[in-house]
């Protein structure tokens, strides 16, 4: 379910129960007092929030119009910071739409990256897909408490999907697993593992895409076959060693990509 509210203020008192949020509560506000097309994350005690600012986000309606979609169909609660001409404009504009639609959208990337440490790929090899980190946990197949976007204020519940992430985003992930800690430098050394890139268009598809209005993600599990593309390693983009920086690794592995196959992904 979803509740619609003309402001929102970013503290530890849901404005819908006037008490504390638990793990139910996701946020999604229209801000026009950040720089990016849109963040994420917990701050200030909040729950989880997503800020987007419309003016730099061309695809806000789209983004409003999955959350709104997600949360209904996952029985979460969301919270949407909106006016009512703003709700009314969103809704008129997604209809015939939804956030598991089966086709790429034009502004959507054709290829997804995923990126693990070296140990986990071999154990990925082994199983022949990818799996959530709640899936793993039902397997007794991890070591650590709780999964590391956990220090990043991600709710419990998006440990039920693997995620997706261009640019150095998914070897910041690797980089903090590896260190204990969030680590947002991406020019501090750590041991690369496998950076695997996957055909976007056949996931969706198959109908395995989900859209939360701020991410690209599959739910428990993912195939290897027929979706992996090709995955990049240490060795295969000429570095000296399996030691670099998530910079270095992540230009050097899309270049290569780019180059071998001839396709393009949105960092």
């Amino acid at each position: 379910m979803f509740y619609r509210v003309d402001k929102f203020t970013e503290n530890n008192i849901n404005p819908i129960t006037n008490s504390e949020y638990d793990e139910s509560w996701l946020v999604l506000t229209l801000s026009k007092d950040i720089t990016e097309p849109m963040i994420v994350g917990a701050n200030n005690d909040s729950t989880y929030i997503i800020k987007i600012n419309k003016a730099l986000n061309s695809n806000w309606k789209m983004a409003v119009g999955d959350f709104i979609d997600y949360c209904n169909d996952n029985n979460l609660n969301g919270i949407v910071a909106i006016t009512e001409n703003e709700y009314q404009e969103i809704k008129n504009y997604y209809i015939g739409h939804s956030f598991t639609e089966q086709f790429l959208r034009d502004y959507e990337s054709s290829v997804l990256v995923h990126s693990t440490s070296m140990e986990n790929w071999q154990k990925i090899q082994k199983d022949g897909m990818l799996k959530s980190w709640n899936k793993l946990n039902s397997e007794k197949s991890v070591i650590e408490n709780e999964p590391i976007g956990k220090q990043l204020g991600d709710p419990l519940h998006f440990s039920n999907y693997i995620m997706f992430g261009g640019g150095v985003s998914g070897e910041i992930v690797v980089n903090s697993k590896q260190s204990g800690k969030i680590v947002m430098d991406i020019d501090s050394e750590y041991k690369t593992g496998a950076r695997l890139y996957f055909d976007a268009e056949r996931i969706a598809k198959d109908g395995l895409l989900v859209r939360d209005g701020a991410h690209i993600k599959v739910k428990d599990c993912l195939p290897l076959e027929p979706y992996l593309i090709w995955v990049s390693t240490w060795d295969k983009i000429g570095l000296e060693n399996q030691i670099s920086t998530p910079r270095i690794f992540a230009e050097l592995s899309d270049k290569t990509f780019n180059t071998l196959f001839k396709r393009s992904h949105n960092d």
